[in-house]
């Protein structure tokens, strides 16, 4: 590992995740600022409740997309068993929170996280995305609990099918970022009221 190809990665990785789709998307398809109405987040489960289901969709897969492309160029640069790929993970999910173009604001990381994972390892993605499921529609039908649950078993996931401990190490860094991002969510969830899932809710 050197400076250089520590800071490339560093700064690669955090631009590619602060292009915020889910803006752009707002914006130009549809004329709408994601940031002025429903909880004000550019992620997906805001623009599902703003845009409908088909901009919800295109949110979802181009924040995810973001969070795997930055991973899968930094794994063809340095190989796969480098600390590099975590870093960009890691890099990615932050730029996406805290996106220079929206004045360091931006969404919770819960996608670009989700690309990131499927980038580090597949079969790891895969049970997250279980776990999501399983938290947010088969338990509950909160977005925010699967969310926070699908993050909290990213680094046993990690550890199971990488054995490798940059990756897992991701896991347990993005857990705790997840709940920290998720802080508004789980006082409203306390209080009883958060906003459930609702499919299909507005225009396509």
């Amino acid at each position: 590992m050197t400076i250089a190809d520590a800071a490339l990665t560093i700064v690669g990785a955090f631009l590619i995740g602060s292009i915020p789709f889910g803006y752009l998307i707002g914006r130009f398809a549809y004329r709408t600022d994601l940031r002025k109405h429903g909880s004000g987040n550019i992620g997906a489960m805001n623009a599902l409740r703003t845009l409908g289901t088909k901009g919800a969709v295109a949110v979802l897969l181009l924040d995810a997309g973001k969070g795997a492309l930055a991973v899968m160029i930094v794994t063809l640069m340095f190989g796969a068993v480098s600390p590099f790929p975590s870093m960009a993970a890691t890099c990615a999910v932050l730029g996406h929170c805290f996106s220079p173009w929206l004045g360091w604001k931006g969404g919770k990381g819960v996608a670009t996280a989700f690309g990131a994972i499927f980038a580090l390892s597949w079969p790891a993605g895969l049970i997250c995305v279980g776990a999501w499921l399983l938290g947010a529609l088969v338990c509950t039908r909160y977005s925010s609990v699967g969310s926070i649950f699908a993050m909290a078993v990213s680094p046993f996931a990690l550890f199971f099918f990488t054995r490798l401990p940059c990756p897992t190490l991701f896991g347990v860094y993005v857990a705790f970022f997840i709940v920290w991002t998720h802080r508004e969510n789980i006082v409203r969830l306390r209080a009883g009221t958060e906003g459930p899932i609702t499919l299909f809710e507005r225009k396509a």
